[in-house]
């Protein structure tokens, strides 16, 4: 790691965490961060018959399921709740949760833990900053709610200019008791284009390519685990 990087970055502004890929997240106060990224983190997944994991994009992992950002997902202690558009909850525990997915997208589908294989897309943890949301704003001219980009911390970067985390990549900080490491920048797809719950659709990915060539925020691994908490600083490590 390099060790040239500014010691004050910043401060933690919000925490999120998504109980079940794909699907609207739950906000915290305080995170637990293991080694494997925010504790229960996209632990849980919706999958297909051929065993490919629901997403908005279809990869070699991934299959696009049309209606996941329509479902929220929290947790009651370490059992998943899915919240779907009319307002039911169903626990993941619930015999008839399987069902509940598979009317609600369109296919037979189950709702399953993560085993051997993680169900994160390309890191365990990720973070966008508040002068990088700015500039998107000013390339798409209109507001750019943090949500549509799925991160796990969105740090307040006071009055820095463009995309500040870019330039944290291969060095660590620390917040709170957890030390993380960056390692690339963030690549972004569709999905944040896409109308979730409480969000309407929207033309983000186009300014985000013609602005960064299609990245924004940057991920993390866990050097040190521990607890972060919404208000701490964030400082080079």
């Amino acid at each position: 790691m390099h060790d040239d990087i500014d010691p004050d970055l910043g401060a933690v502004v919000s925490l999120r965490r998504y109980p079940v890929k794909s699907l609207v997240g739950e906000r915290l106060e305080v995170a637990e961060v293991l080694a494997r990224g925010f504790r229960g983190d996209r632990l849980w997944a919706v999958v297909d018959e051929d065993g490919k994991l629901g997403s908005g994009k279809s990869s070699r992992r991934f299959r696009k399921m049309d209606g996941l950002l329509d479902l929220a997902g929290t947790y009651d202690g370490d059992v998943p709740v899915i919240t779907f558009p009319d307002g039911r909850a169903v626990r993941a525990d619930d015999p008839g949760v399987h069902d509940a997915l598979s009317h609600h997208v369109g296919r037979p589908v189950t709702l399953a833990r993560e085993t051997d294989v993680s169900h994160f897309d390309d890191g365990p943890v990720h973070l966008v900053t508040t002068a990088s949301l700015r500039a998107v704003e000013q390339r798409l001219g209109e507001p750019v709610d943090p949500r549509r980009l799925r991160p796990n911390l969105v740090v307040d970067t006071g009055d820095a200019v463009g995309l500040v985390e870019d330039e944290w990549v291969g060095h660590r900080f620390q917040i709170g008791e957890v030390v993380l490491g960056v390692t690339d920048r963030m690549p972004r797809c569709v999905m944040v284009n896409l109308p979730q719950v409480g969000l309407g659709a929207a033309r983000v990915l186009d300014a985000v390519t013609d602005l960064n060539d299609a990245n924004l925020g940057v991920l993390a691994t866990v050097v040190t685990p521990g607890r972060i908490r919404v208000g701490d600083e964030v400082r080079g490590a």
